[in-house]
């Protein structure tokens, strides 16, 4: 766990293991916009083996919950759920109410069985034993409507999630198939995931500021988003491209992002470096190396291309050395093969602090 502004965040692989480990418990997940917190669904789904439930609270209504059905034998009535949570099913479900502190009072009310410790129930359907609900929402000083009324409070366990750092998010981001000019550029630019909550961020045009009115920003969400704009990139106008941009992750993000995007036609081609190493050209500005190397990151899948781009990768500053060789040592899908590339294990020994 980690200690930022004097509160105790958890990261969202903690948060996924506090769930999984304790179903009864019906928590409630804090975080600024964009960092992944109902991304964790399909996470517990893949830990718990269970089906997903995913409900966009402030956008329900109390039809999307449960209907009142006539017994005329007993003339009474019954609140049967709606078919989306699949109570009917008779099986454990995992349940998310996203956003569940920015919906509606009857709505929340109406969800709010389903947060009892004993007997939980949705209309008049118990929930299958084992089934895990949790629920998401911003944080108070984040200034975009979020509440939880004191009886709600009492019934669950707030845990605030920790904004990803850039650090946090690259090896994420390499696993994911991002872009390498994306990961390049957050790579530079790591105050592009700074928290407004850090201190000294009055000044950073990429992050969201509660207290400024603002349209799009930098989030691991928008980076997500941008990544797809980009690897299309061929298929649009440069300028359609960075409106685009601009809409996802705000003009600031854009304007500097589309300056690697340029860098990307001076790299040096693959196969020139693969057949030449200690020969192949340099490119002649610090943007084009950047994503010439987070692009490499993601290209070398053989023994001989670390090898060959390790050759390669020395004639660059050490700085770059070091970020190449880091992210790399780091690569939990190329561990196998890298450890064991001699040019590797020779510029790991020099540097055996780093690693």
């Amino acid at each position: 766990m980690s200690i930022v502004n004097e509160r105790i965040t958890v990261t969202l692989k903690q948060a996924a293991a506090l769930i999984v480990a304790n179903p009864e418990n019906r928590f409630l997940l804090r975080g600024e916009p964009g960092i992944g917190k109902s991304s964790l669904t399909a996470e517990i789904a893949a830990l718990t083996e269970m089906d997903t439930c995913y409900m966009d609270v402030p956008n329900m209504d109390l039809g999307d919950i449960a209907m009142p059905v006539i017994d005329h034998a007993t003339k009474t009535t019954k609140y049967y759920p709606n078919a989306r949570f699949k109570l009917h099913e008779g099986k454990p479900v995992v349940i998310l109410l996203d956003e569940y502190t920015k919906g509606a009072e009857p709505v929340r009310n109406m969800l709010h069985p389903l947060l009892e410790v004993h007997k939980p129930r949705l209309g008049d359907i118990p929930l299958p034993k084992g089934s895990i609900v949790f629920m998401t929402g911003n944080l108070s000083s984040d200034g975009v409507g979020d509440s939880l009324l004191a009886h709600t409070q009492m019934r669950v366990t707030e845990v605030e999630i920790l904004k990803p750092t850039a650090e946090m998010w690259l090896p994420w981001a390499a696993d994911n198939d991002i872009e390498p000019i994306v990961m390049a550029w957050v790579s530079r630019h790591q105050d592009c995931l700074a928290s407004y909550r850090d201190g000294g961020q009055e000044n950073n045009p990429y992050i969201f500021h509660p207290n400024k009115m603002q349209g799009p920003v930098v989030t691991p969400r928008t980076l997500h988003l941008s990544s797809n704009l980009i690897k299309h990139r061929d298929k649009v106008d440069p300028s359609a491209l960075e409106a685009a941009l601009a809409g996802t992750g705000g003009a600031a993000f854009a304007s500097s992002i589309m300056h690697f995007i340029e860098h990307h036609k001076n790299m040096t081609p693959w196969a020139e470096i693969m057949g030449n190493p200690e020969g192949a050209r340099m490119p002649d500005s610090d943007g084009a190396l950047w994503v010439l190397l987070f692009s490499a990151i993601e290209k070398i899948k053989s023994p001989d291309e670390m090898s060959a781009f390790m050759r390669y990768v020395r004639r660059m500053d050490p700085e770059m050395q070091c970020v190449f060789c880091i992210r790399m040592a780091r690569d939990e899908r190329k561990k196998d093969f890298i450890f064991r590339c001699r040019e590797f294990a020779t510029w790991a020994a020099d540097n055996q602090d780093l690693i």
